[in-house]
C-alpha cells in the first residue's frame, strides 16, 4: 500500500508542472490543447503494448467502467473550462480544488476505510494553505451574477472525487484501461475545440516541447499513477498530499523566475506540509510486526 501511495503521489508531482508548461505553451486555446495533449497521453499506453500485445485486450470492459473514466477524465477538464469561462479565475479555481476535500471525506463511505479526526484536520489544513496561495493572500469575493461559474467549479470539484474514489470499487480494472479513457477523452474535446474554439497552433519548438512535455507527464503518466494509487493505496493520505500540487506549482514557477517567493508561501508551504504529515500518520508511524519465534 505504501508503494501505491507514493506511485499515486507522483501524478501529483507531475501536476504540479501544469501551469509552467501550460504557460509554455503559446495561446493555445483550452481545448484543443486538452485534444493534443490526451492523445499524447494515450499514446503512452499504446507504445508499451509494443513489448506487452496483450494489455490490449484490457480495453474490453463493462460500459461502467468506460462511463467512469471518460466521465472522470474528460467530465473534470469540460466543467473546469466551462467555469473559468463563467466566473472569476481566483474563485472557481478555489472551489474546484475542493476535491482532495471531498474524496478524504468520502472514502468514509468506502468499504474497508475508516475516516479519522487527523484525515479531516490535515485536509483543512492542505485547503487553507491552497487557499492562501490561489487567492495571493488576498480576499475572495463571491458575486450572484456567477453562480452559474461556481455551480461548474463545484460539479468539477465532485466529478473528480467521485471519479477517484469509484475508481477504487473497480480494483480488479487494470490501468491499461486509462489508456482508452484518455483517448476518448482526446476525441471529445477534438469536437468541443471545433464546436467553440478557433485553432492555433503552438509558434516554435519551445511550445511544442511544452505540449509534449504536457502530454507525456502531467496530462498522460499523472493520469495512469493515479489510478494505481486511488486503486491500491491509502486513498485518505492521497488525497490530503493532492493540496500540494497548488504548492509545488509555485515552488516550480518560482525556480523558473516566473513567480516570487514570500512569507505567503511559506505560510501556504508549512500549512500543507503540517497537513499532509497529520493525515498520514499512520503511515508514518506503523511498523511491521516481527514474526513470533518458532516453538
Amino acid at each position: 500500500m505504501k508503494l501505491a501511495t507514493l506511485i499515486g503521489f507522483s501524478a501529483v508531482v507531475m501536476w504540479a508542472l501544469l501551469a509552467l508548461l501550460t504557460a509554455a505553451s503559446g495561446k493555445v486555446p483550452p481545448f484543443q490543447l486538452t485534444a493534443m495533449t490526451f492523445a499524447i497521453g494515450a499514446s503512452l499506453g499504446l507504445v508499451s503494448w509494443l513489448w506487452r500485445p496483450g494489455a490490449a485486450r484490457h480495453l474490453r470492459q463493462p460500459l461502467a467502467v468506460w462511463l467512469l473514466g471518460v466521465v472522470g477524465l474528460f467530465g473534470y477538464h469540460f466543467l473546469y473550462f466551462t467555469a473559468l469561462r463563467h466566473a472569476p479565475a481566483v474563485e472557481a479555481s478555489l472551489i474546484a480544488y475542493l476535491w482532495p476535500l471531498l474524496i478524504v471525506v468520502g472514502s468514509a463511505l468506502m468499504p474497508g476505510e475508516r475516516l479519522k479526526w487527523y484525515h479531516v484536520a490535515g485536509t483543512l489544513l492542505g485547503l487553507a494553505g491552497t487557499a492562501l496561495i490561489v487567492t495571493k493572500g488576498g480576499g475572495v469575493g463571491f458575486e450572484a451574477k456567477y453562480l452559474f461559474g461556481y455551480a461548474m467549479a463545484g460539479l468539477c470539484a465532485l466529478t473528480w472525487a467521485a471519479y477517484s474514489l469509484l475508481s477504487r470499487r473497480f480494483a480488479s480494472v487494470p490501468t491499461d484501461a486509462v489508456t482508452g479513457f484518455c483517448a476518448v477523452t482526446a476525441v471529445l474535446s477534438l469536437l468541443c475545440h471545433l464546436a467553440l474554439e478557433q485553432t492555433v497552433w503552438p509558434e516554435g519548438l519551445m511550445q511544442w516541447l511544452a505540449v509534449l512535455g504536457l502530454g507525456l507527464l502531467p496530462v498522460g503518466a499523472a493520469f495512469y499513477a493515479w489510478d494505481f494509487g486511488v486503486k491500491r493505496g491509502n486513498i485518505q493520505v492521497l488525497g490530503a498530499a493532492s493540496y500540494a500540487a497548488p504548492l509545488l506549482s509555485t515552488l516550480v514557477l518560482i525556480l523558473a523566475g516566473s513567480a516570487e517567493p514570500s512569507l505567503r508561501i511559506f505560510t501556504a508551504c508549512l500549512l500543507i506540509t503540517c497537513g499532509a504529515v497529520l493525515a498520514a500518520k499512520d503511515m508514518i508511524l506503523s511498523r511491521r510486526r516481527e514474526p513470533l519465534p518458532a516453538e
